[in-house]
């Protein structure tokens, strides 16, 4: 059998390691950052915080822009699938994949540009959040897509992933506070995305800015029939930049900004180098309410009037956590001071604002009404800062405090970034745990709730 007869009967596997070989071999030669190619390298970038495993074709750790360039410019050139990874904290397998991974969190994490009286700033993609907020915290700025994941999870992971944070209810998501993504497309095109009206003026991105309206005019009436009008959304790409669904308008002044089309897209459209971001300045003055309920489902059916009060955070404790908690010496005074009773729920509702007797009036008004709702005396006042911090920092510790469960059962996430509108919230929760205890389980839940349209 002749040598081309040979090829031709590789197998699939075999041919992949070829092409893996031939890969790592041009990394290696024309990269300076890490090139990763070994058994326990490309397991450890297997996994994330998901259930899922995938073992990538191999790993690059750039030292700088231009290796990133080059290595995206390999992978083209040998059509080798990219996969731009942050830190791996998703829990829907975002970050794994058949592909060449490149991991932007250890050189391409600085801060390129701010502008204290803009309230913006511009960042590599590998910049962590709590970094970012560091670095902000003496101008009285934030960036204030606030995730759970904050001492973890970098700007183009939650970019990619249009992320969300406790108080998206006042600031938004992801979408909401990009301004703009220098972006390196598939073809190895550089195109600064961002208001439409300044992309037109580059004539690079003419074409693409034509393009992509076409598919909007095109799609125009499926947009408006097919995307729900709700604030959370990550069900696919952000078409409705053309035809806006959602209730908060991803502008401030209406304006179309094509960087939001890449925002959610999950590193399928293209690989973000830079991004400008849209900063608040932080509260002066916090006050927190929780809010202990008997059932579960009063929990969920009160939201729905809670978010008319204007609070800036309602994040969901449900009784699993909050005994687990409770079972741990580091949170355990934490929680209980917090809590009354044996609670099955509590909501954690917080205010901000300029003074402090605004925010002590606020807490009345969410007593008034939970006493309204049949709830009388069931909210716990927190206005120490610190004991504030120190409650909100038990609920960014969720999965870890999950995962102490004793015995050989653990949770697992697999019902991830669903959006249900409030007034359905408890049938839902409901029927969904019927289907729990049908298969001899239970759900622990994560939530918050997110009603634009009582939004500030």
């Amino acid at each position: 059998m002749n040598a081309p007869q040979q090829l031709v009967s590789m197998s699939p596997r075999l041919r992949r390691a070829v092409d893996a070989s031939r890969l790592a071999a041009r990394l290696r030669e024309e990269c300076r950052g890490d090139v990763l190619f070994d058994a326990g390298s490309r397991g450890r970038y297997s996994t994330d915080a998901s259930i899922y495993q995938i073992f990538p074709v191999g790993v690059v750790v750039p030292r700088d822009e231009n290796d990133a360039r080059t290595a995206m410019a390999v992978a083209r050139d040998l059509d080798v699938p990219l996969l731009p990874r942050g830190a791996g904290s998703s829990q829907c397998g975002q970050s794994v994949g058949e592909a060449l991974v490149i991991d932007h969190s250890k050189s391409l994490n600085g801060i390129v540009a701010f502008d204290r009286d803009a309230m913006t700033v511009t960042v590599q993609p590998g910049v962590v959040l709590d970094q970012l907020n560091a670095f902000l915290k003496p101008h009285d700025l934030w960036f204030p897509v606030d995730v759970s994941t904050s001492a973890q999870a970098t700007i183009g992971g939650m970019a990619g992933n249009n992320s969300c944070g406790s108080r998206s209810i006042e600031y938004g998501n992801m979408v909401h506070n990009v301004l703009g993504i220098d972006a390196i497309l598939a073809d190895g095109r550089e195109i600064a995305f961002g208001p439409r009206d300044t992309m037109r003026s580059d004539p690079n991105a003419l074409a693409t800015v034509n393009a992509l309206e076409a598919i909007g005019e095109r799609e125009h009436d499926e947009i408006a029939t097919m995307f729900p009008s709700v604030l959370r959304r990550v069900g696919g790409y952000n078409l409705d930049v053309f035809n806006p669904q959602s209730v908060r308008p991803y502008t401030r002044d209406g304006s179309v900004n094509l960087a939001h089309l890449l925002v959610g897209s999950e590193g399928t459209l293209a690989y973000f180098s830079r991004l400008k971001l849209q900063l608040a300045p932080l509260p002066k003055h916090k006050a927190l309410g929780v809010v202990n309920f008997p059932t579960f489902h009063s929990a969920m059916e009160s939201a729905q009037h809670i978010v008319k009060l204007a609070p800036v955070a309602v994040e969901l404790v449900d009784r699993t956590m909050i005994e687990l908690a409770r079972a741990n010496p580091a949170f355990r005074a934490v929680v209980e001071a917090a809590i009354i009773g044996e609670p099955a729920a509590i909501l954690l509702v917080e205010f901000t604002g300029a003074g402090a007797e605004e925010q002590s009036r606020n807490l009345d008004r969410l007593g008034e009404l939970m006493g309204d709702l049949g709830h009388p005396d069931s909210v716990v006042r927190i206005t120490s800062p610190q004991a504030q911090k120190e409650l909100w920092e038990v609920r960014k510790a969720g999965l870890n405090i999950m995962m102490s469960m004793k015995g050989d059962g653990k949770p697992v996430s697999f019902i991830e970034d669903c959006a249900v509108p409030l007034e359905h919230l408890a049938d839902y929760t409901d029927r969904l745990s019927d289907i729990f205890r049908k298969h001899g389980t239970h759900g622990t839940w994560y939530a918050r709730a997110e009603d634009a349209r009582d939004c500030r």
